[in-house]
C-alpha cells in the first residue's frame, strides 16, 4: 500500500516513519510513504502557500493554486488514488474506517494548516474529509500518522502476531480483555487464577466476558452496536455480565 502525505512540514513526519512496526513495513516492501511539500508547488517566488481570508476574519488560508497542483501530481502516480483532507468537520475516524482505507491501494492525505484550506479545493480536489477527533490540532499532520499507522497494522504480514488484529479493542466494536504478564504476583496483587489454568476454553471465556464488562464500565456507549450470539449470551450470564441490567437483551 502508497500513502501520499501532502504537507507545509514533511520534517515532522520523517521521525515516526523510522519507528518500530512503520520502519519494519518500510523495509520490508508492505508500505510507501511518499512526503510532499506543498510549497514546492507555489508559484511566487516566496513560496507563498496561504494568505488572508476574502471577507476578513483572523488568521489566514491556504490557498487553492499549491494545494490543487501537489494533488494532481499525487494522482497521476496511481490512477486510483484516495484523497482525505484532514479535517475538523470530516467523517469520524474509527477502526472500520482504518479497515476500509486497508482495502485500498494508494492513500493520498492532504494536511491542512492555518484556518482551513481554500473552500474550493474541499469541493473540487478530494474525495472526503475524515477527522480523528472533536478537537483542534495545528495541522494534519499528526492525524496523517495516525491513519498511516493504524491502517499499515493491518496490512497482511505487518504484524507478527496475524491473530493480534482480530483481538484489538474496537474489533468486536468494544474494548478489548485485561492484559497480564510476568511476575504472576505484584506487590499482592496476583493474576487472575483462570489465566494460569491451561485451560484454554475457560480462558477464552474469561476473555470474552472481561472484555464485555470493561466496555460496559468504560464505554457503554458501544454497547448499541454489539451483537451476541445466544451461545456468548450464556458464558456472558454465567461470569455474572448480565446485559439484561445494563439495557442490552
Amino acid at each position: 500500500m502508497r500513502f501520499h502525505v501532502l504537507t507545509i512540514f514533511p520534517h515532522l513526519l520523517e521521525s515516526p516513519l523510522q519507528e518500530g512496526i512503520i520502519r519494519r513495513a518500510l523495509q520490508a516492501g508492505r508500505i510507501e510513504v511518499e512526503l510532499t511539500d506543498i510549497r514546492d508547488f507555489a508559484t511566487d517566488k516566496h513560496a507563498m502557500t496561504d494568505d488572508r481570508p476574502f471577507g476578513g476574519g483572523e488568521g489566514m488560508v491556504m490557498k487553492p493554486e499549491p494545494l490543487a497542483a501537489a494533488i494532481r501530481q499525487a494522482r497521476l502516480a496511481h490512477a486510483q488514488s484516495h484523497v482525505v483532507l484532514l479535517s475538523p468537520q470530516g467523517r469520524q475516524y474509527t477502526q472500520a474506517v482504518a479497515e476500509e482505507f486497508s482495502l485500498l491501494a494508494d492513500l493520498v492525505l492532504v494536511c491542512g494548516r492555518y484556518e482551513g484550506v481554500d473552500e474550493r479545493v474541499r469541493q473540487h480536489f478530494v474525495d472526503e474529509e475524515i477527522s480523528i477527533g472533536d478537537y483542534i490540532l495545528t495541522g494534519g499532520e499528526l492525524a496523517a500518522m495516525v491513519i498511516i499507522d493504524s491502517v499499515t497494522r493491518l496490512l497482511p504480514g505487518v504484524l507478527g502476531c496475524e491473530g493480534s488484529v482480530a483481538q484489538d479493542t474496537f474489533s468486536r466494536g468494544g474494548i478489548k480483555y485485561p492484559q497480564y504478564t510476568r511476575p504472576r504476583d505484584f506487590e499482592g496483587y496476583e493474576v487472575p487464577e483462570v489465566l494460569l489454568s491451561g485451560d484454554h476454553t475457560k480462558i477464552a471465556e474469561w476473555r470474552f466476558a472481561a472484555g464485555v464488562s470493561l466496555t460496559w464500565e468504560k464505554r457503554p456507549d458501544l454497547l448499541a452496536a454489539m451483537t451476541f450470539s445466544r451461545k456468548e449470551l450464556q458464558v456472558l450470564k454465567k461470569h455474572g455480565v448480565l446485559l439484561e441490567a445494563k439495557g442490552k437483551a
